[in-house]
């Protein structure tokens, strides 16, 4: 995606505070290298496997080379019951854990319970790549000069600044009856967040912040954004349980400047 948003960006982005509510894998970001950036989610483990990279990157990568001298299945649902049991875990070892878990989980999907407890199986891999101790140690740089915090997106409305460039990569609205997905976060993310996203995105343009949101091309989204720029982008789709079913679908992607 990131070729088909790069042109999409508001000229002179590079000069602006990079934000992103929904900051995920944080692949825009980590493109961009902006010198400063906020990064938000309400995803405690990921902005605290964030921080861990962040502040003391070899530790978690001597953690993670231990998991990956040690992966097998067995061993897959092992560290899976840890992650999700363990109280004692200092936050390098969780950190570690928590990229074994998305190395190793089917399709690298982030899904948890309604207990909070991840629960997505073993993914079927003949040899994944679960340590890349080069890659963590640039993102350590990149993330050196950001700042994070385990927020909502209705938090912008308190430390959004005018003329901050910011990018909404919410969980998308589903695109049919049967594909649905709200397990990213314990809570989910139903039609009602997809309206007070709109909203906040409406009083952040207000404050003359440049915004960009993704999300599924349907009308339902479309009817939400339809006083904003709206530019359709062609995805690929990894996750789904029929192969026969992956490939390019529409997205839109919403601006409020030219």
């Amino acid at each position: 995606m990131l070729a088909q948003l790069a042109p999409l960006l508001p000229e002179g982005a590079a000069l602006m505070r990079h934000v992103e509510p929904f900051v995920g894998g944080g692949a825009l970001f980590f493109s961009q290298r902006p010198a400063r950036a906020l990064l938000a989610d309400v995803n405690p483990q990921l902005i605290a496997t964030y921080e861990a990279v962040r502040d003391n990157v070899e530790t978690v990568i001597e953690q993670l080379a231990k998991l990956s001298a040690a992966h097998g299945p067995e061993r897959y649902y092992h560290v899976r019951h840890r992650y999700n049991h363990g109280t004692r875990l200092a936050p390098p070892e969780r950190a570690a854990i928590f990229i074994y878990l998305n190395k190793t989980c089917f399709n690298g999907l982030h899904r948890v319970n309604r207990r909070g407890e991840f629960n997505v199986p073993a993914g079927r891999y003949a040899n994944p790549r679960i340590l890349d101790a080069e890659l963590l140690r640039a993102a350590s740089r990149e993330l050196a000069r950001a700042e994070l915090r385990c927020d909502s997106f209705e938090s912008l409305i308190a430390y959004a600044k005018p003329g901050d460039f910011i990018y909404f990569d919410p969980q998308y609205a589903p695109a049919s009856r049967t594909s649905n997905f709200t397990g990213y976060a314990q809570d989910g993310f139903g039609h009602e967040q997809q309206v007070r996203l709109r909203d906040v995105f409406r009083e952040l343009d207000r404050r003359r912040c440049k915004l960009m949101l993704s999300n599924s091309d349907v009308p339902a989204m479309r009817e939400l954004y339809a006083k904003f720029n709206i530019d359709v982008v062609a995805a690929p789709r990894a996750v789904n349980c029929d192969a026969t079913k992956r490939g390019l679908v529409n997205e839109f992607v919403v601006r409020n400047y030219g």
